[in-house]
Protein backbone atom coordinates (compact mmCIF):
# COMPACT_ATOMS: atom_id res chain seq x y z
CA UNK A 1 0.00 0.00 0.00
CA UNK A 2 1.27 3.48 -0.88
CA UNK A 3 2.40 5.55 2.09
CA UNK A 4 0.05 8.52 2.30
CA UNK A 5 0.11 11.71 4.32
CA UNK A 6 -0.65 15.40 4.31
CA UNK A 7 1.65 18.44 4.04
CA UNK A 8 3.28 19.66 7.24
CA UNK A 9 1.31 22.39 8.92
CA UNK A 10 -2.06 21.05 7.78
CA UNK A 11 -4.54 18.79 9.57
CA UNK A 12 -7.39 16.36 8.97
CA UNK A 13 -10.46 16.76 11.17
CA UNK A 14 -12.67 13.86 12.26
CA UNK A 15 -16.46 14.19 12.59
CA UNK A 16 -16.06 14.78 16.34
CA UNK A 17 -13.42 17.44 15.72
CA UNK A 18 -15.56 19.09 13.04
CA UNK A 19 -18.46 19.26 15.50
CA UNK A 20 -16.17 21.16 17.86
CA UNK A 21 -14.94 23.48 15.11
CA UNK A 22 -18.49 24.20 13.97
CA UNK A 23 -19.35 25.07 17.57
CA UNK A 24 -16.63 27.75 17.39
CA UNK A 25 -17.73 29.02 13.98
CA UNK A 26 -21.42 29.18 14.94
CA UNK A 27 -20.61 30.97 18.20
CA UNK A 28 -18.60 33.63 16.37
CA UNK A 29 -21.18 33.95 13.58
CA UNK A 30 -23.96 34.42 16.11
CA UNK A 31 -22.18 37.33 17.78
CA UNK A 32 -21.23 38.95 14.46
CA UNK A 33 -24.87 38.91 13.38
CA UNK A 34 -25.92 40.55 16.68
CA UNK A 35 -23.84 43.57 15.69
CA UNK A 36 -25.19 43.86 12.14
CA UNK A 37 -22.36 42.26 10.18
CA UNK A 38 -23.10 40.56 6.83
CA UNK A 39 -21.22 37.57 5.40
CA UNK A 40 -19.14 37.55 2.22
CA UNK A 41 -16.60 35.13 0.69
CA UNK A 42 -13.61 35.71 -1.59
CA UNK A 43 -11.54 33.24 -3.70
CA UNK A 44 -8.83 31.10 -2.12
CA UNK A 45 -6.33 32.54 -4.60
CA UNK A 46 -5.72 36.17 -5.51
CA UNK A 47 -3.50 37.85 -8.05
CA UNK A 48 0.00 38.24 -6.60
CA UNK A 49 -0.21 41.93 -7.51
CA UNK A 50 -3.07 42.15 -4.98
CA UNK A 51 -1.12 40.39 -2.21
CA UNK A 52 2.52 41.44 -2.60
CA UNK A 53 3.75 44.44 -0.65
CA UNK A 54 0.83 44.51 1.80
CA UNK A 55 2.36 42.49 4.65
CA UNK A 56 5.93 43.78 4.74
CA UNK A 57 9.05 41.98 3.55
CA UNK A 58 8.60 39.05 5.96
CA UNK A 59 4.96 38.60 4.96
CA UNK A 60 5.83 38.52 1.25
CA UNK A 61 8.20 35.61 1.91
CA UNK A 62 5.39 33.64 3.57
CA UNK A 63 3.00 33.89 0.61
CA UNK A 64 2.31 30.59 -1.14
CA UNK A 65 2.79 31.26 -4.87
CA UNK A 66 0.92 29.29 -7.55
CA UNK A 67 2.82 28.37 -10.72
CA UNK A 68 1.24 29.54 -13.97
CA UNK A 69 -0.67 26.91 -15.93
CA UNK A 70 0.95 25.01 -18.78
CA UNK A 71 4.62 25.38 -19.72
CA UNK A 72 5.35 28.13 -17.21
CA UNK A 73 9.12 28.01 -17.77
CA UNK A 74 8.78 28.95 -21.46
CA UNK A 75 8.11 32.57 -20.48
CA UNK A 76 10.72 32.63 -17.72
CA UNK A 77 13.70 34.98 -17.87
CA UNK A 78 16.60 32.74 -18.91
CA UNK A 79 19.21 34.90 -17.20
CA UNK A 80 17.30 34.82 -13.89
CA UNK A 81 16.88 31.07 -14.27
CA UNK A 82 20.61 30.61 -14.83
CA UNK A 83 21.42 32.77 -11.78
CA UNK A 84 18.85 30.86 -9.73
CA UNK A 85 17.28 34.18 -8.75
CA UNK A 86 14.06 32.79 -7.29
CA UNK A 87 12.73 36.18 -6.16
CA UNK A 88 13.09 37.71 -9.61
CA UNK A 89 12.01 34.55 -11.40
CA UNK A 90 8.72 34.25 -9.52
CA UNK A 91 7.37 37.34 -11.31
CA UNK A 92 7.51 35.58 -14.68
CA UNK A 93 6.32 32.11 -13.66
CA UNK A 94 3.64 32.92 -11.07
CA UNK A 95 0.76 35.39 -11.31
CA UNK A 96 -1.39 34.11 -8.44
CA UNK A 97 -1.00 33.14 -4.79
CA UNK A 98 -3.02 31.71 -1.92
CA UNK A 99 -4.44 34.42 0.33
CA UNK A 100 -2.32 35.22 3.41
CA UNK A 101 -5.21 36.72 5.35
CA UNK A 102 -8.78 37.89 4.73
CA UNK A 103 -8.20 41.63 5.16
CA UNK A 104 -6.30 42.41 1.95
CA UNK A 105 -8.75 40.38 -0.19
CA UNK A 106 -11.55 42.28 1.59
CA UNK A 107 -9.91 45.61 0.70
CA UNK A 108 -9.74 44.43 -2.92
CA UNK A 109 -13.43 43.44 -2.69
CA UNK A 110 -14.39 46.90 -1.37
CA UNK A 111 -12.54 48.63 -4.22
CA UNK A 112 -13.96 46.31 -6.87
CA UNK A 113 -17.56 46.62 -5.59
CA UNK A 114 -17.43 50.16 -4.19
CA UNK A 115 -20.37 51.32 -6.29
CA UNK A 116 -22.62 48.61 -4.85
CA UNK A 117 -21.84 48.96 -1.13
CA UNK A 118 -23.74 50.94 1.50
CA UNK A 119 -21.27 52.71 3.78
CA UNK A 120 -20.33 52.06 6.50
CA UNK A 121 -20.08 48.47 5.28
CA UNK A 122 -19.91 45.81 8.01
CA UNK A 123 -18.80 42.42 6.77
CA UNK A 124 -17.75 39.13 8.32
CA UNK A 125 -15.88 36.33 6.60
CA UNK A 126 -14.95 32.85 7.80
CA UNK A 127 -12.55 31.07 5.43
CA UNK A 128 -9.12 29.37 5.39
CA UNK A 129 -5.85 31.24 4.75
CA UNK A 130 -2.35 29.95 3.99
CA UNK A 131 1.11 30.96 5.16
CA UNK A 132 4.44 29.30 4.27
CA UNK A 133 5.51 29.45 7.90
CA UNK A 134 7.51 26.95 9.95
CA UNK A 135 4.90 24.68 11.59
CA UNK A 136 4.95 24.55 15.39
CA UNK A 137 2.50 24.38 18.28
CA UNK A 138 -0.40 26.71 17.55
CA UNK A 139 1.06 27.73 14.16
CA UNK A 140 -0.20 26.09 10.97
CA UNK A 141 0.30 26.59 7.25
CA UNK A 142 -3.41 26.28 6.60
CA UNK A 143 -5.82 27.72 9.12
CA UNK A 144 -9.17 29.47 9.39
CA UNK A 145 -9.71 33.12 10.18
CA UNK A 146 -13.02 34.57 11.32
CA UNK A 147 -12.93 38.25 10.41
CA UNK A 148 -15.22 41.19 11.05
CA UNK A 149 -14.50 44.61 9.54
CA UNK A 150 -16.18 47.99 9.29
CA UNK A 151 -15.14 50.23 6.38
CA UNK A 152 -16.30 53.71 5.48
CA UNK A 153 -16.29 55.10 9.02
CA UNK A 154 -13.50 56.53 11.17
CA UNK A 155 -15.61 56.60 14.35
CA UNK A 156 -13.90 55.09 17.40
CA UNK A 157 -17.28 53.61 18.33
CA UNK A 158 -16.38 50.87 15.83
CA UNK A 159 -13.31 49.94 17.90
CA UNK A 160 -15.47 49.87 21.02
CA UNK A 161 -18.02 47.54 19.40
CA UNK A 162 -15.28 45.22 18.15
CA UNK A 163 -13.93 44.97 21.70
CA UNK A 164 -17.48 44.14 22.84
CA UNK A 165 -17.60 41.40 20.21
CA UNK A 166 -14.30 39.99 21.53
CA UNK A 167 -15.76 40.04 25.04
CA UNK A 168 -19.03 38.34 24.05
CA UNK A 169 -17.43 35.62 21.91
CA UNK A 170 -14.94 34.53 24.58
CA UNK A 171 -17.60 34.72 27.29
CA UNK A 172 -19.82 32.36 25.26
CA UNK A 173 -16.87 30.02 24.67
CA UNK A 174 -15.98 30.12 28.38
CA UNK A 175 -12.38 31.25 27.80
CA UNK A 176 -10.84 33.67 30.31
CA UNK A 177 -8.80 36.15 28.25
CA UNK A 178 -6.85 39.40 28.37
CA UNK A 179 -7.22 41.88 25.52
CA UNK A 180 -4.08 43.90 24.86
CA UNK A 181 -4.45 47.31 23.23
CA UNK A 182 -2.01 49.72 21.64
CA UNK A 183 -2.04 52.33 18.87
CA UNK A 184 0.28 52.54 15.89
CA UNK A 185 0.27 56.34 16.23
CA UNK A 186 1.75 55.91 19.71
CA UNK A 187 4.44 53.67 18.23
CA UNK A 188 5.08 56.23 15.50
CA UNK A 189 5.36 58.86 18.24
CA UNK A 190 7.87 56.72 20.09
CA UNK A 191 9.96 56.34 16.90
CA UNK A 192 9.81 60.10 16.37
CA UNK A 193 10.75 60.85 19.99
CA UNK A 194 13.83 58.62 19.93
CA UNK A 195 14.91 60.16 16.61
CA UNK A 196 14.20 57.19 14.32
CA UNK A 197 11.03 58.27 12.46
CA UNK A 198 12.11 56.54 9.24
CA UNK A 199 12.58 53.20 11.00
CA UNK A 200 9.05 52.81 12.38
CA UNK A 201 8.58 49.50 10.50
CA UNK A 202 11.86 48.02 11.80
CA UNK A 203 11.03 49.16 15.34
CA UNK A 204 7.47 47.77 15.35
CA UNK A 205 8.49 44.45 13.78
CA UNK A 206 11.23 44.02 16.40
CA UNK A 207 9.31 44.99 19.56
CA UNK A 208 6.35 42.87 18.44
CA UNK A 209 8.65 39.88 19.11
CA UNK A 210 9.43 40.91 22.69
CA UNK A 211 7.39 38.11 24.30
CA UNK A 212 8.96 35.51 21.99
CA UNK A 213 12.65 36.44 21.92
CA UNK A 214 13.19 38.72 24.94
CA UNK A 215 14.44 42.29 25.30
CA UNK A 216 18.14 41.59 24.61
CA UNK A 217 17.36 39.93 21.28
CA UNK A 218 14.93 42.73 20.34
CA UNK A 219 17.68 45.29 21.01
CA UNK A 220 20.14 43.22 18.98
CA UNK A 221 17.70 43.08 16.06
CA UNK A 222 17.14 46.85 16.22
CA UNK A 223 20.91 47.43 16.18
CA UNK A 224 21.25 45.08 13.21
CA UNK A 225 18.52 47.02 11.35
CA UNK A 226 20.51 50.24 11.78
CA UNK A 227 18.73 51.82 14.76
CA UNK A 228 21.32 53.82 16.72
CA UNK A 229 22.49 52.82 20.20
CA UNK A 230 21.29 56.15 21.57
CA UNK A 231 17.80 55.57 20.16
CA UNK A 232 17.68 52.03 21.58
CA UNK A 233 18.65 53.40 25.00
CA UNK A 234 15.87 56.02 24.82
CA UNK A 235 13.42 53.26 23.84
CA UNK A 236 14.04 51.08 26.92
CA UNK A 237 12.13 53.04 29.59
CA UNK A 238 9.20 53.62 27.23
CA UNK A 239 8.55 49.96 26.39
CA UNK A 240 9.07 49.04 30.07
CA UNK A 241 6.36 51.45 31.34
CA UNK A 242 4.23 49.70 33.99
CA UNK A 243 1.16 50.46 36.10
CA UNK A 244 -2.54 50.79 35.31
CA UNK A 245 -3.72 51.80 31.84
CA UNK A 246 -4.34 55.34 33.09
CA UNK A 247 -0.88 55.55 34.67
CA UNK A 248 0.79 54.34 31.47
CA UNK A 249 -1.06 56.96 29.42
CA UNK A 250 0.00 59.71 31.82
CA UNK A 251 3.67 58.69 31.47
CA UNK A 252 3.26 58.58 27.67
CA UNK A 253 1.82 62.09 27.63
CA UNK A 254 5.01 63.26 29.28
CA UNK A 255 7.35 61.19 27.10
CA UNK A 256 5.63 62.00 23.76
CA UNK A 257 4.69 65.64 24.38
CA UNK A 258 6.81 66.77 21.42
CA UNK A 259 5.15 64.33 18.97
CA UNK A 260 1.82 65.34 17.41
CA UNK A 261 1.14 61.87 16.02
CA UNK A 262 2.01 60.31 19.37
CA UNK A 263 -0.42 62.65 21.17
CA UNK A 264 -3.13 61.76 18.64
CA UNK A 265 -2.63 58.05 19.41
CA UNK A 266 -2.89 58.72 23.15
CA UNK A 267 -6.10 60.73 22.59
CA UNK A 268 -7.68 57.91 20.54
CA UNK A 269 -6.76 55.33 23.19
CA UNK A 270 -8.19 57.46 25.98
CA UNK A 271 -11.45 57.89 24.03
CA UNK A 272 -11.82 54.12 23.59
CA UNK A 273 -11.13 53.47 27.28
CA UNK A 274 -13.63 56.20 28.24
CA UNK A 275 -16.38 54.55 26.14
CA UNK A 276 -15.59 51.17 27.70
CA UNK A 277 -15.98 52.48 31.26
CA UNK A 278 -19.78 52.55 30.74
CA UNK A 279 -19.93 48.94 29.52
CA UNK A 280 -19.52 45.96 31.89
CA UNK A 281 -16.93 43.65 30.29
CA UNK A 282 -15.80 40.20 31.40
CA UNK A 283 -12.35 40.31 29.79
CA UNK A 284 -9.34 42.21 31.14
CA UNK A 285 -8.01 45.10 29.04
CA UNK A 286 -4.33 46.04 29.17
CA UNK A 287 -2.49 48.84 27.38
CA UNK A 288 0.63 47.07 26.09
CA UNK A 289 3.23 49.31 24.46
CA UNK A 290 5.17 46.32 23.12
CA UNK A 291 2.16 45.26 21.05
CA UNK A 292 2.91 46.23 17.46
CA UNK A 293 1.02 43.75 15.22
CA UNK A 294 3.64 43.14 12.52
CA UNK A 295 1.36 43.88 9.56
CA UNK A 296 2.25 47.19 7.95
CA UNK A 297 -1.27 48.31 7.07
CA UNK A 298 -2.37 49.19 10.65
CA UNK A 299 -2.51 52.94 11.32
CA UNK A 300 -4.45 53.37 14.60
CA UNK A 301 -5.74 51.20 17.41
CA UNK A 302 -4.43 47.62 17.46
CA UNK A 303 -5.71 44.66 19.51
CA UNK A 304 -4.51 41.21 20.52
CA UNK A 305 -6.22 38.61 22.71
CA UNK A 306 -4.47 35.90 24.73
CA UNK A 307 -6.05 33.08 26.73
CA UNK A 308 -5.22 32.75 30.40
CA UNK A 309 -4.14 29.41 31.81
CA UNK A 310 -2.73 27.95 28.59
CA UNK A 311 0.52 28.42 26.64
CA UNK A 312 -0.63 29.74 23.29
CA UNK A 313 0.02 32.76 21.07
CA UNK A 314 -2.66 35.32 20.34
CA UNK A 315 -6.08 33.82 19.58
CA UNK A 316 -7.56 37.00 18.15
CA UNK A 317 -6.27 40.33 16.91
CA UNK A 318 -6.88 43.28 14.65
CA UNK A 319 -6.82 47.03 14.35
CA UNK A 320 -7.49 50.22 12.40
CA UNK A 321 -6.21 50.59 8.82
CA UNK A 322 -6.86 53.98 7.22
CA UNK A 323 -4.88 53.51 4.02
CA UNK A 324 -5.44 49.92 2.89
CA UNK A 325 -7.85 50.55 -0.01
CA UNK A 326 -5.63 53.45 -1.14
CA UNK A 327 -3.06 51.00 -2.52
CA UNK A 328 -5.78 49.81 -4.91
CA UNK A 329 -6.70 53.35 -5.98
CA UNK A 330 -9.65 54.03 -3.66
CA UNK A 331 -8.73 56.87 -1.31
CA UNK A 332 -10.39 58.03 1.91
CA UNK A 333 -11.90 54.72 3.03
CA UNK A 334 -11.07 54.07 6.67
CA UNK A 335 -11.50 50.62 8.15
CA UNK A 336 -11.11 48.68 11.37
CA UNK A 337 -11.41 44.94 11.94
CA UNK A 338 -10.70 41.92 14.10
CA UNK A 339 -9.93 38.30 13.35
CA UNK A 340 -10.49 35.21 15.50
CA UNK A 341 -7.95 32.41 15.00
CA UNK A 342 -10.31 29.44 14.95
CA UNK A 343 -7.52 26.84 14.98
CA UNK A 344 -5.85 28.28 18.06
CA UNK A 345 -9.21 28.71 19.80
CA UNK A 346 -9.89 25.04 18.99
CA UNK A 347 -6.61 24.05 20.66
CA UNK A 348 -7.32 26.26 23.70
CA UNK A 349 -10.80 24.76 24.19
CA UNK A 350 -9.27 21.28 23.97
CA UNK A 351 -6.48 22.13 26.41
CA UNK A 352 -8.92 23.59 28.95
CA UNK A 353 -11.66 21.00 28.26
CA UNK A 354 -14.28 23.70 27.73
CA UNK A 355 -16.45 22.14 25.03
CA UNK A 356 -20.10 21.63 26.06
CA UNK A 357 -20.98 17.94 26.28
CA UNK A 358 -23.63 18.19 23.56
CA UNK A 359 -21.09 19.53 21.04
CA UNK A 360 -19.93 15.99 20.24
CA UNK A 361 -23.47 14.73 19.56
CA UNK A 362 -24.10 14.16 15.86
CA UNK A 363 -27.31 12.14 16.24
CA UNK A 364 -29.89 12.39 19.02
CA UNK A 365 -31.54 8.98 18.69
CA UNK A 366 -30.71 5.66 17.01
CA UNK A 367 -33.59 3.37 15.98
CA UNK A 368 -32.61 -0.23 16.52
CA UNK A 369 -33.20 -2.48 13.50
CA UNK A 370 -34.76 -5.93 14.01
CA UNK A 371 -35.74 -6.58 10.38
CA UNK A 372 -37.34 -5.19 7.23
CA UNK A 373 -40.88 -5.16 8.68
CA UNK A 374 -39.78 -3.04 11.62
CA UNK A 375 -37.85 -0.67 9.30
CA UNK A 376 -40.92 -0.14 7.09
CA UNK A 377 -43.01 0.46 10.22
CA UNK A 378 -40.65 2.99 11.74
CA UNK A 379 -39.67 5.01 8.61
CA UNK A 380 -42.72 7.37 8.75
CA UNK A 381 -42.07 8.04 12.45
CA UNK A 382 -38.40 8.81 11.85
CA UNK A 383 -39.47 11.29 9.16
CA UNK A 384 -41.75 13.07 11.67
CA UNK A 385 -38.95 13.17 14.25
CA UNK A 386 -36.57 14.74 11.73
CA UNK A 387 -39.26 17.24 10.70
CA UNK A 388 -39.38 18.23 14.38
CA UNK A 389 -35.70 19.21 14.06
CA UNK A 390 -34.28 16.14 15.84
CA UNK A 391 -31.40 14.25 14.21
CA UNK A 392 -32.18 10.53 13.96
CA UNK A 393 -30.69 7.39 12.41
CA UNK A 394 -31.93 3.88 11.69
CA UNK A 395 -29.30 1.16 12.00
CA UNK A 396 -29.13 -0.09 8.39
CA UNK A 397 -29.04 -3.87 8.96
CA UNK A 398 -30.59 -6.30 11.48
CA UNK A 399 -27.55 -6.98 13.70
CA UNK A 400 -27.21 -8.11 17.30
CA UNK A 401 -28.51 -5.61 19.84
CA UNK A 402 -25.06 -5.35 21.45
CA UNK A 403 -23.48 -4.30 18.15
CA UNK A 404 -26.17 -1.70 17.45
CA UNK A 405 -25.96 -0.18 20.94
CA UNK A 406 -22.15 -0.23 20.65
CA UNK A 407 -22.51 1.82 17.47
CA UNK A 408 -24.65 4.34 19.40
CA UNK A 409 -22.04 4.48 22.17
CA UNK A 410 -19.14 5.04 19.77
CA UNK A 411 -21.00 7.94 18.13
CA UNK A 412 -22.09 9.33 21.51
CA UNK A 413 -25.75 9.04 20.54
CA UNK A 414 -27.62 9.71 23.81
CA UNK A 415 -30.79 7.68 23.09
CA UNK A 416 -31.78 4.43 21.38
CA UNK A 417 -35.35 3.68 20.31
CA UNK A 418 -36.42 0.01 20.31
CA UNK A 419 -39.54 -1.17 18.46
CA UNK A 420 -40.52 -4.82 18.81
CA UNK A 421 -43.88 -6.60 18.42
CA UNK A 422 -45.21 -5.35 21.79
CA UNK A 423 -44.21 -1.73 21.06
CA UNK A 424 -45.87 -1.95 17.63
CA UNK A 425 -49.07 -3.30 19.18
CA UNK A 426 -49.23 -0.37 21.62
CA UNK A 427 -48.04 2.14 18.98
CA UNK A 428 -45.23 3.18 21.33
CA UNK A 429 -41.42 3.17 21.52
CA UNK A 430 -39.04 1.83 24.14
CA UNK A 431 -36.64 4.76 24.66
CA UNK A 432 -33.29 3.84 26.20
CA UNK A 433 -31.09 6.48 27.85
CA UNK A 434 -27.61 5.37 26.79
CA UNK A 435 -25.88 7.02 29.74
CA UNK A 436 -28.09 5.81 32.60
CA UNK A 437 -29.41 2.64 30.93
CA UNK A 438 -32.95 3.59 31.95
CA UNK A 439 -35.72 2.48 29.56
CA UNK A 440 -39.13 4.17 29.21
CA UNK A 441 -42.17 3.25 27.08
CA UNK A 442 -43.28 6.45 25.31
CA UNK A 443 -45.64 7.69 22.60
CA UNK A 444 -44.32 9.59 19.59
CA UNK A 445 -45.17 13.05 21.09
CA UNK A 446 -43.53 12.03 24.38
CA UNK A 447 -40.44 10.80 22.50
CA UNK A 448 -40.15 14.11 20.61
CA UNK A 449 -40.62 16.11 23.83
CA UNK A 450 -37.90 14.08 25.59
CA UNK A 451 -35.43 14.44 22.73
CA UNK A 452 -36.01 18.17 22.44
Amino acid sequence: MQKVGIPKGTRDFSPEEMAKRNYIFETIKGVYKLYGFQQIETPAMENLSTLMGKYGEEGDKLLFKILNSGDYLSSADTELLTRKDSVGLIRSISEKGLRYDLTVPFARYVVQHSGELTMPFKRYQIQPVWRADRPQKGRYREFFQCDADVVGSDSLLNEVELIQIEDEVFARLGIDVVLKVNNRKILAGIAETIGETNRIVDITVAIDKLDKIGLDNVNAELLEKGVSKQAIEKLQPIIRISGSNEEKLEVLKEELQSSEIGKKGIEETETIFEYLKSIPLKLDIELDLTLARGLNYYTGAIFEVKAKGVEMGSISGGGRYDNLTGVFGLQGVSGVGISFGADRIYDVLNALDLYPKETAETTKVLFVCFGEDEVRYVLPYVKQIREAGISAEIYPTPAKMKKQLGYADSKRIPYAAIIGEEEKRQNKFMLKDMESGEQTLVTLPELIATLK
